[in-house]
């Protein structure tokens, strides 16, 4: 989920992808053991790095999956590296793959995303594909069939955003509404019910949407007013709503107002507010809310020390911050070096991304994160 200069694009995952408002070259840091950092090797890395194979300016998004990155070039085409186990890459077959890769068969896209163990892509006309992992239906086709190569989801078009969680996927349609499918145990779905669908429903209640991301088992809707509303699991108080009861329907994120870009971690969310401030609420093991303290938050705290913020991003259990002088911030769990500072320390409030200048936008995996940096 980001937004640039005052202007809201498109987000996540699980982190969300990191679009761009140019192009620009994949770095990544963090832990490698599937190849996820893109640089030919699996060793882990705790400061940024290139990935291998684009030249200056040419990739404009990112997606962040579980192990798996899914970027787009400036020409369409969509490439993939890292975890392979459920057919996430979609090369046609599970094998890990530690530098990037073609994925056959897509043309015209416009947007990527990682899920957990899939893949998303939008296409111009509105449509969308999904590979990899499909057990709960998150590739939306209409069976729990995994696909090593892109399929179309089904009854769905005039899509303008997508995103991805650990089982489930979203799309937000011209028209404001959104649409999701997959797993919905803990109605991250938003259809009040607990059904599992492997084909796309409306999300109840919900109009003027501008943006959604997909957390875990959560999922978040950024209205034109500037509000956020938040569905599915909740035990951790990842919805904001003060409590920690699972919801099958949208509900209020607190009482936030302004909000411009959302992001959502495994357990926590994360909003960007218009005057560049960033709130969060949700689990707090690890320092992933940024507050300074390791106490879960049900409703929306501030994240410290952190202002002029354009756009956000986050891992399963760490945030992710770009400020407007194009270095980049981040706090949580670090364990494998995500938080890219040189150290494997846990942080409670944001540090710096050593090394990083010019990044637009980031986003993460599990436990690994990746930015765009400019030439």
């Amino acid at each position: 989920m980001v937004v640039l200069a005052g202007l809201l694009l498109v987000p996540p995952v699980g982190s969300g992808p990191a679009l761009a408002a140019t192009p620009g070259t994949p770095w990544t840091w963090g832990s490698n053991s599937f190849g996820e950092l893109g640089d030919g090797t699996t060793a882990n890395h705790l400061t940024a790095a290139p990935v291998v194979g684009f030249a200056a300016a040419d990739a404009v998004e990112l997606g962040g999956g579980r192990e798996h990155v899914v970027a787009l070039r400036a020409d369409g085409t969509v490439w993939t590296w890292g975890s392979s186990q459920y057919g996430q890459l979609g090369s046609g077959g599970t094998a890990n793959r530690p530098t990037p890769g073609l994925v056959t068969g897509l043309a015209g896209v416009v947007q990527v995303a990682g899920g957990h163990y899939h893949s998303m892509a939008l296409l111009g006309d509105g449509s969308v594909r999904t590979w990899g992992m499909n057990a709960q239906g998150q590739l939306g086709d209409g069976t729990t069939t995994r696909r090593l190569r892109p399929v179309q989801v089904r009854n769905l078009t005039g899509v303008t955003q997508i995103a991805g969680g650990r089982g489930h996927s979203l799309a937000l349609q011209v028209d404001g509404s959104v649409w999701a499918w997959g797993y919905n145990a803990f109605g991250e779905l938003g259809d009040s019910t607990l059904t599992r669908r492997t084909t796309p429903v409306r999300t109840v209640g919900l109009t003027g949407v501008v943006q959604v991301a997909g957390g875990r088992d959560h999922s978040l809707a950024l209205r034109a007013d500037g509000t956020v509303w938040a569905f599915g699991h909740n035990t951790y108080g990842q919805l904001g709503d003060g409590s920690t009861a699972h919801r099958s329907s949208p509900v209020r994120a607190g009482n936030l107002t302004g909000v411009v870009a959302i992001a959502a971690g495994a357990y926590h969310s994360v909003a960007l507010l218009a005057d560049g401030t960033v709130r969060s609420w949700g689990r707090n093991n690890l320092g992933q809310l940024g507050d300074g303290t390791l106490t879960r938050r049900t409703t929306p705290v501030q994240v410290r020390n952190l202002s002029g913020v354009t756009a956000i991003g986050c891992g399963r259990d760490h945030g992710l911050a770009v400020l407007g002088d194009g270095t980049a911030r981040s706090w949580g769990a670090n364990s494998f070096g995500q938080l890219g500072d040189g150290t494997t320390s846990n942080r409670t409030t944001p540090v710096t991304v050593s090394g990083l200048t010019g990044v637009s936008a980031m986003t993460a995996g599990r436990a690994y994160t990746a930015a765009l940096v400019g030439s």
